[in-house]
């Protein structure tokens, strides 16, 4: 999937996660901050306890399962959320493509961009996976 979406294909990734019909290999990074753009901005706050469940059920649509060590991440998904969030307060009246594409130009664009918060032993602690839990490294930057 190009990192460069049109608002049609935001809506599309949204909308497959939320009905599970996206295809497992669209379901990127970019899709993740994709889907969390699309659902504050249709949503506004509810999307931080919507997004999970989303995931969870996506997960297990296209078989993969929510474990203590697999598929879906409270603390990742609360971080991101939380990302998304800054970027659309910043700029509410901006097309949700330009936002996504500013968005992963900075180092969050990056799949590793979590580690500059936490250290890997407690990102990926069963603590992490299923609840949320703060930085160890930095505090995040947005709120």
């Amino acid at each position: 999937m190009s990192t460069f979406l049109t608002d049609f294909e935001i809506d599309c990734v949204a909308c497959g996660l939320i009905d599970r019909s996206l295809p497992k290999a669209a379901w990127t990074h970019a899709a993740h901050f994709a889907s969390a753009l699309w659902l504050l901005k249709h949503r506004g706050l509810r999307a931080m306890g919507e997004m999970g469940p989303f995931i969870m059920a996506y997960n297990e649509a296209t078989g993969v399962a929510n474990t203590d060590t697999s598929g879906y991440h409270e603390t990742i998904t609360v971080a991101s959320l939380r990302a998304a969030h800054s970027w659309l307060l910043k700029r509410p009246d901006t097309p949700l493509h330009v936002i996504l594409g500013e968005l992963l130009a900075t180092p969050i664009g990056r799949s590793d961009w979590v580690f500059t918060y936490w250290s890997k032993p407690l990102l990926f602690s069963v603590a992490a996976r299923k609840t949320w839990v703060e930085p160890d490294l930095a505090p995040l930057p947005f709120p």
